[in-house]
């Protein structure tokens, strides 16, 4: 069983910069991958960015590419998303997603589809101001 808390969200000014952090506990094993995904009102939860627990490997959402990066602390079981920039049109829930499907598995798969993974957190609000 995996367990994900995220933290970090809040309000921001169009321009400015937050940091999402997310803690796994439980069996986190090597072929799992983390991924950030975002919710909008009414609308389904769609990927941001993931990142391979083993390697290190990422991927990013088009619309936050060059803007957000994904990192981990092995260490400390923890997984960011430095956000920059940040627009009006990022305000969502944000949620901390775990897969356990092996990466290359769930980079030739669609890994912006939410059911790609099977452990969430109970999401984090972002609002972005203009």
């Amino acid at each position: 069983q995996v367990q994900l808390v995220e933290s970090g969200g809040g309000s921001v000014q169009a321009g400015g910069s937050l940091t999402l952090s997310c803690v796994a506990s439980g069996y986190i094993g090597s072929r799992n991958s983390i991924a950030w995904f975002r919710q909008y009102p009414g609308r389904v939860r769609e990927g941001v960015a993931v990142i391979a627990i083993d390697g290190g490997g990422t991927r990013y959402a088009p619309s936050v590419e060059g803007r957000f990066t994904i990192s981990q602390d092995k260490a400390k079981n923890t997984v960011t998303l430095q956000m920059n920039s940040l627009q009006p049109e990022d305000s969502a829930m944000y949620y901390c997603a775990a897969s356990s499907m092996g990466w290359n598995g769930l980079t030739m798969m669609d890994w912006r589809d939410d059911r790609m993974f099977g452990y969430w957190g109970q999401g984090t609000e972002v609002t972005v101001f203009s």
